[in-house]
């Protein structure tokens, strides 16, 4: 078994930060309806993955005024576990995103992110499909970027501690 290294103080604050900035770009790419993101951490030497999940209600016609629901509990735990994970380099995992279809009794469209040494990194359907398998029938998509860069400081700017709206 691995020993985790310590996280400075400053690195938590960082990785906290990152966290909630990657759920404001991610709640800010849903279209209008209902999805779940779910979150797999596992620290180096632990069995058995630490999980999350966060329901999301969009409303609104797709546009930058819609509004994203979602409990304040599961916002929390979702950016602490996140948090963990861009924290920590000894851990990895898996971040999905899966949206209901507008269609009725179409399949689901699932998009994921692989979580290792700090960072998301985007899967292709191929590789969404391979971490994920869903024993239902889901339609994998191509995962956007959630990092952001020095000119990303709008998401900040919209972005409240909770979502747009708490259910």
């Amino acid at each position: 078994m691995a020993k985790l290294k310590p996280i400075s103080p400053t690195r938590i604050a960082e990785a906290r930060e990152e966290a909630y900035a990657v759920l404001a770009r991610l709640m800010g790419r849903l279209a209008p309806g209902e999805h779940v993101v779910r979150l797999g951490v596992t620290m180096d030497g632990q069995e058995k993955p630490l999980s999350a999940a966060l329901p999301l209600t969009v409303e609104g016609d797709g546009g930058p005024e819609d509004l994203v629901g979602a409990e304040e509990k599961y916002v929390d735990n979702m950016a602490f576990l996140l948090m963990v994970g861009l924290a920590q380099p000894l851990s990895y995992g898996t971040l999905y995103l899966r949206s209901s279809s507008e269609v009725e009794g179409a399949a689901c469209v699932i998009r994921a992110w692989h979580l290792s040494y700090c960072t998301l990194r985007e899967c292709t359907v191929a590789e969404a499909a391979e971490l994920v398998g869903v024993g239902e029938p889901a339609e994998f998509a191509d995962a956007f970027g959630l990092h952001g860069g020095d000119e990303d400081e709008e998401i900040e700017a919209v972005y409240p501690p909770v979502a747009y709206t708490v259910l």
